[in-house]
């Protein structure tokens, strides 16, 4: 047999395309190329898949070797497809059991020795073989555990390409003293074991973090240092919601393709943490890299929180890349050849010193025109779409002497829980499942608003300019969050009033 072919995924973004891979002898000077738009990395494998063989005493056939990745026109990058690739190649000659191997997907990263190297985003991968029909997988060891997540898969892991060949009839000899393929773990980013009760005082700051919590509410941090901003920040994962298992296997597969998953972890179920340094570049926060891009903080944040700390110390350029994803819960990221499209429906934390010297009171020496453009380094459009400002005091003795802990976080998580569950009831049938995504039309639509007397006194705020339309939608959503946690059916006279404190803070628009 001249011919030999077998299965492998593409990713382009998180969406997984099945390829073709060929593999044809031809007559002419021995060479071995692959064609289909492989990438700088693929078209090394030529190498790799040369030097596996030859460990398993076999030799690539001396004749003109041509490898197609079809589709032709869908980018390919990466070493997962290393394994098909030297499968292809080998079922050109005689194979037993080609015609299985032509109908089982073939994942890895082939070291010189033969060995399988641990590849990304095998998770997207297994998933997209299997809701194409192709339930027969192989993949390396390292990867076989977050492979066997997807349900319906029929996952093989193997460790050495010896044992991949022998599944189709080759009698190969695979090293006793094989040493398994180190697998990196990175860990998906969580926020640091901690609860509210290690807080102290900053009542204002706690409600406006349980209100977040319930609607999945962005929200702006602002005090001194010391006051307990990255503390009440990192605390915020700890009153979310388990992941439901949609949102699980998204967020997981999100982090299979940036490789921080650590494997044998299963289904990430608690919310992600993401807090990027001010220095982070655009490609860093957003996404992006030569070749198809990969995901970024805003992505890896998907379902869970962004924390940006010291937030106008970041530059410009990078906070506006964030008002997209704010908007539309993804990122799209277009390069030459393919779009690749990323979830990235996180709940955004900022949180800022008053002034540049970060001081207050007496002891603070900038002027009115520093403050001014400190925090006008975070622009209007961006902070619009914050729902909650806050006012961070600095702790005083006085606060810490009382020795009266917190609400603990399991409690407080409780009623979150409760009014997620009024939401998922309440907006069935709809687009959206939180109220901090409620449309506009919704909230104010005559059958949604609060009482006459309390919708009169925002509708002066926009007035006068104190409030825009959209700061108008915010408060709403924010009078619905606090209904929920009361247990109300509709936001009544005191919720519109707490949820105008929270919006308008110190940072008026």
């Amino acid at each position: 047999m001249s011919h030999g072919r077998t299965l492998a995924i593409g990713l382009v973004g998180i969406e997984g395309h099945v390829v073709e891979v060929e593999a044809q002898l031809a007559s002419g000077i021995p060479t071995f190329r692959i064609v289909g738009l492989p990438d700088a990395a693929l078209a090394e494998a030529r190498e790799r898949v040369r030097a596996a063989l030859h460990s398993c005493g076999l030799r690539l056939p001396e004749k003109r070797v041509i490898a197609n990745l079809s589709p032709a026109s869908l980018p390919k990058s990466g070493s997962a497809f290393d394994l098909a690739l030297a499968i292809a190649v080998v079922c050109t000659g005689s194979v037993p059991e080609a015609g299985e191997a032509s109908r089982t997907v073939h994942l890895g990263e082939l070291g010189l020795d033969g060995r399988l190297h641990p590849v990304r985003g095998v998770l997207p991968m297994v998933a997209r073989a299997v809701a194409a029909g192709h339930r027969d997988v192989v993949v390396p060891i390292g990867n076989l555990e977050e492979a066997a997540l997807v349900p319906g898969a029929r996952v093989v892991g193997a460790a050495h390409l010896g044992e991949v060949l022998g599944r189709y009839g080759l009698r190969i000899e695979v090293p006793d003293s094989l040493v398994p393929a180190l697998v990196a773990e990175s860990g998906v980013s969580s926020a640091p074991e901690g609860d509210l009760t290690e807080i102290v005082g900053q009542e204002e700051a706690r409600l406006a973090l349980e209100v977040a919590a319930a609607g999945a509410h962005h929200i702006f941090l602002t005090g001194p240092p010391g006051a307990g901003k990255t503390m009440l920040a990192s605390r915020l994962p700890s009153i979310l919601p388990e992941l439901e298992d949609e949102q699980a296997v998204t967020v997981t597969a999100i982090h299979s393709l940036a490789g921080t998953l650590v494997p044998g972890d299963g289904l990430v179920r608690r919310p992600p943490f993401e807090a990027p340094h001010h220095t982070a570049s655009r490609s860093s926060i957003v996404g992006g890299g030569s070749g198809v891009p990969r995901p970024g903080a805003v992505s890896k944040a998907h379902s869970g929180v962004l924390f940006l700390d010291e937030a106008p110390e970041f530059a410009t350029a990078v906070l506006q890349t964030l008002r997209q994803p704010l908007e539309s819960g993804e990122v799209i990221l277009h390069r030459a050849h393919a779009a690749a499209r990323y979830p990235a429906r996180f709940q955004l934390v900022m949180a800022a010193n008053p002034c540049p010297c970060g001081l207050s009171g007496s002891r603070c020496t900038c002027g009115g025109g520093d403050r001014r453009r400190y925090l006008g380094r975070l622009s209007g459009p961006l902070l619009d779409r914050v729902d909650i400002r806050v006012s961070v005091p600095r702790v005083t003795r006085a606060m810490s002497a009382t020795g009266e802990a917190g609400e603990a976080s399991a409690a407080v998580a409780a009623r979150v829980r409760a009014a997620r569950e009024r939401q998922v009831r309440r907006y069935a049938g709809l687009p959206w499942m939180v109220n901090g995504a409620a449309a506009g039309t919704w909230l104010r639509h005559p059958d949604q608003l609060p009482e006459k007397p309390a919708i009169r006194g925002l509708e002066r705020l926009v007035d006068v300019g104190e409030l825009t339309m959209r700061g108008l939608d915010r408060v709403l959503r924010l009078a619905w969050s606090l209904a929920d946690l009361a247990g109300e059916e509709r936001p009544g006279p005191e919720q519109v009033a707490v949820a105008t404190m929270l919006r308008m803070g110190d940072v008026h628009g």
